[in-house]
């Protein structure tokens, strides 16, 4: 017999929308699903809800599939609606970089066969905030910021981080945001706090728009992503990695895999990318004082050669660097001040130590949201922590999760009916930011959740009163 109940999904960018599509999925479900987002659209959240063409994915579409199962699916999916064949984007095979509006309409497209109107029915999606979550021993309650309730067996977080926006009379700025939005004009200068690939977009974002001011991109090491190549990943025995090892033998072990990878003419990306699927088990492996010594010092070297830019991303930044509109700087934002006509960054250089103030219009934060200093920005999370349904992972760098994905009260008891999804859990397993890895948390996840309700839905008469009790 097949598994019944409602799932609420809380938050319908990628990650929810893909967990939806594999709950919805699974074969012979019998399962409902409500996705509630804020967004009047499903499946964009902030990375595909650009609408700059020239924002591309940082994967290559063979990676990008909604399902570990069907590695081709996002492939066939460009074949099918005549994307591969566009002579813009060179997409002549599954090696090449999409825009990321097009991927965005290809998860909102898996929901489809589910939708109530246009499909089966088992899919409602809410346009608004949750601002509260009731849990008993039958289900979940999720509260609305308009005062209704959503029932439901079992509930997933799957919000990720809040980014901040835009604020009046702040010298910061939105990272997402055009130039108009941000009030920045063609001549400005703008500072942007991080050198990874959300600069990059942000960069583009301006020289698109026709900015012709100097942009200043600053972070504590001053270093690029590097570039994607056509490459094989090797394929790894978990008996030759280094499991629960130092982080500097670690280190050694990468290093000395890499070269000998070289001399046998392979590419340092076959290392890099062969240890992908081993990543979550070598991160959970590591003691909490390696973890940390990790992310003070060695979480750059990870980051540049792990996340990378495509080669159209790449030569737009070199070419900005080289006609000296971009620079580069390796160093520390010491403060920053707001005058009425933009503001002060002062920056310590890390090179000399010296000491720069900076005229700027606005100061773009692109340093990404794993930061032990990022607080709970969210009504609900921050609402959730307070009443001690989730807690932070020791860490500080997102929420406390069991190997099943269950959030962690306060006392560390794993809930049985709330769930986490994506970068709300990478503490717990690190690499879980991008497609490639959020589809296989989700393939485990809908398996979790329909042993959970694979026996006689449990009645939810008065649960939103029960819950509020």
């Amino acid at each position: 017999m097949s598994a019944s109940g409602r799932i609420l999904v809380i938050g319908g960018g990628a990650s929810g929308t893909l967990l939806a599509a594999h709950l919805l999925g699974l074969p012979g479900s019998r399962l409902r699903v409500t996705l509630v987002e804020r967004r009047r659209e499903i499946g964009r959240g902030v990375a595909y809800s650009t609408d700059d063409s020239d924002h591309i994915l940082n994967t290559r579409a063979a990676s990008m599939s909604a399902f570990p199962a069907d590695p081709e699916h996002f492939w066939r999916w460009l074949v099918d609606n005549g994307h591969a064949s566009d002579p813009n984007r060179s997409c002549a095979d599954p090696f090449c970089f999409v825009p990321r509006q097009l991927y965005g309409r290809y998860l909102e497209g898996l929901l489809a066969p589910y939708r109530t109107g246009s499909g089966d029915g088992r899919l409602d999606i809410v346009t608004g905030e949750c601002v509260g979550l009731g849990v008993s021993e039958s289900g979940v309650a999720a509260q609305m910021a308009d005062g209704s309730d959503l029932i439901g067996h079992a509930a997933v977080l799957a919000t990720g981080h809040d980014m901040p926006g835009l604020e009046p009379g702040s010298l910061h700025g939105d990272a997402w945001g055009s130039p108009e939005h941000n009030g920045i004009a063609p001549d400005d200068t703008v500072l942007i706090v991080g050198t990874g690939l959300t600069m990059v977009d942000a960069v583009i974002r301006l020289l698109n728009a026709g900015h012709r001011g100097r942009i200043v991109a600053l972070s504590r090491h001053g270093k690029l992503p590097q570039p994607h190549a056509r490459n094989k990943p090797l394929p790894f025995d978990p008996a030759d990695i280094p499991f629960g090892t130092e982080i500097s033998y670690l280190s050694r072990w990468f290093r000395r895999t890499v070269a000998w990878a070289v001399s046998e003419g392979r590419d340092w990306r076959d290392v890099i990318d062969g240890i992908r699927p081993h990543t979550a088990a070598l991160w959970t492996s590591l003691t909490p004082t390696a973890k940390r010594r990790f992310l003070r010092h060695a979480r750059t070297f990870w980051d540049i050669h792990r996340h990378r830019m495509p080669a159209e991303s790449r030569e737009r930044i070199l070419a900005a660097q080289a006609s000296g509109q971009l620079d580069i700087l390796a160093g520390r934002l010491l403060s920053a001040t707001a005058t009425p006509v933009g503001g002060e960054a002062t920056i310590r250089s890390r090179s000399d130590g010296a000491i720069l103030v900076l005229p700027v219009r606005r100061i773009l934060a692109c340093t990404g949201t794993l930061r032990p200093d990022l607080p709970f920005r969210t009504p609900l999370l921050a609402a959730l922590e307070a009443g001690g349904t989730i807690r932070r992972d020791p860490l500080g760098l997102s929420l406390d999760v069991d190997d099943d994905s269950a959030v962690l009260g306060a006392a560390g008891t794993p809930s049985p009916r709330v769930f986490a999804l994506g970068p709300l859990t990478a503490a717990k397993f690190w690499e879980v930011t991008a497609v490639p890895d959020i589809r296989v948390q989700c393939a485990g996840l809908a398996a979790r959740i329909e042993r959970l309700l694979d026996r006689p839905a449990p009645a939810l008469a008065a649960q939103a009163d029960a819950s509020r009790a």
